[in-house]
C-alpha cells in the first residue's frame, strides 16, 4: 500500500498532478490524501480568532475548502473507478509546509506529489515558491508535475547525481518502486570538470551499480556542462519521462533552485521531477 499526499489549491496544474499520480500508480494499492490548507489572508491572524465566531469568516473558508476537496474526491471516483485506490480529504487551517510535515509524519506518506505553476517559456517551467519550499523543506520523496504534463508512461529515467554519497537502501527504494511500475530504464548521469573519480566517488559508484543490479540501467559521463546544461543537452538525445536528483548537499541541490530570488525560480524542465532526501 502506497499513501501519496497530493496538495491542492483546486488549480488545472494540481487538479493534473492528481491525474498524473493516479495514473502513475494505477496498478498499485493506494491511498490518496487529497491536503488542501488555508488561511484568510485578508485578516491577521489574531484578528481572525477573535472575530471568527461573530462573521464566521473561519468557517466559510472551511466550508469552501471542505466542499472543493469533495468535489474533487467524486471527480476522481468519477473519472478513475478505480478498487485499488481510496481517496481521504484533509482541509487544514494551517500553512503548506508545516502541515505536509505533519502529515508524512502522522500517515506515514511515501510521496508528495505537487503541480507545479506558470511558465516563463515555451520549454521553462517555474517553480512557484510553495513547491520549491516543498522540495526542500520536506523530509520525504517529492515529486513535481509540470504544467500541463500528460501522463505518459515511464520508459527512460534520468538520475542526475555526482556520485557524493553512499546510497543507502531507503534512499534508493522510491527510486526503484516507481521505475518497477514499467520497468523503465534508468540512466544514470554524472557531469564531470575533467576531473578523475575519487576512490570515494568510485565506492559510491559501485554502490549504486549494486542497487541498481535488478533493473536496466547504465552510466553516462558528461564533461565542462552545468547541471542544468547536461540535463537539457541529455533530453535533447533521449526523451525521457522522469528526472531523479537526490537532495544530498547544498552545493549540488540546492545551488540549482537558489541562483535566483525563491519566488522567480526558473529551471528548463518538462518532465516530472523526483526529489529524493537523503535522511530518512
Amino acid at each position: 500500500m502506497k499513501n501519496i499526499l497530493v496538495p491542492t489549491d483546486f488549480s488545472k496544474n494540481s487538479w493534473n498532478a492528481i491525474t498524473y499520480v493516479l495514473q502513475l500508480f494505477k496498478h498499485e494499492d493506494s491511498k490518496l490524501y487529497l491536503l488542501n490548507t488555508y488561511t484568510p489572508t485578508v485578516y491577521h491572524i489574531e484578528y481572525v480568532l477573535r472575530k471568527s465566531a461573530q462573521f464566521g469568516m473561519y468557517n466559510v473558508v472551511r466550508e469552501n475548502a471542505l466542499n472543493e476537496l469533495n468535489y474533487f474526491k467524486t471527480r476522481i471516483e468519477k473519472e478513475f473507478n478505480n478498487p485499488k485506490h481510496t481517496i481521504e480529504t484533509i482541509a487544514a487551517y494551517n500553512s503548506l509546509v508545516p502541515e505536509i510535515k505533519t502529515i508524512v509524519e502522522d500517515k506515514r506518506i511515501d510521496y508528495v506529489v505537487m503541480g507545479t505553476k506558470g511558465a516563463t517559456g515555451a520549454k521553462e517551467i517555474l517553480f512557484g515558491s510553495n513547491t520549491v519550499h516543498v522540495l526542500t523543506d520536506v523530509n520525504c520523496p517529492v515529486l513535481a508535475i509540470p504544467n500541463n504534463f500528460e501522463f505518459e508512461p515511464l520508459h527512460e529515467v534520468l538520475f542526475t547525481t555526482d556520485y557524493g554519497i553512499s546510497y543507502k537502501p531507503y534512499q534508493i527504494k522510491p527510486i526503484i518502486d516507481i521505475i518497477s511500475l514499467t520497468n523503465a530504464r534508468v540512466n544514470i548521469l554524472h557531469l564531470t570538470y575533467g576531473y578523475d573519480l575519487s576512490e570515494f566517488q568510485k565506492r559510491n559508484k559501485k554502490i549504486l551499480d549494486g542497487h541498481f543490479k535488478k533493473l536496466i540501467h547504465f552510466f553516462h559521463n558528461v564533461s565542462n556542462q552545468t547541471v542544468e546544461e547536461g540535463i537539457t543537452n541529455f533530453q535533447l538525445k533521449t526523451r525521457i519521462n522522469l528526472l531523479v536528483m537526490l537532495k544530498n548537499k547544498r552545493s549540488f541541490f540546492e545551488n540549482l533552485f537558489f541562483k535566483n530570488t525563491i519566488n522567480q525560480i526558473g529551471f528548463h524542465l518538462n518532465v516530472p521531477f523526483l526529489v529524493i532526501p537523503t535522511l530518512p
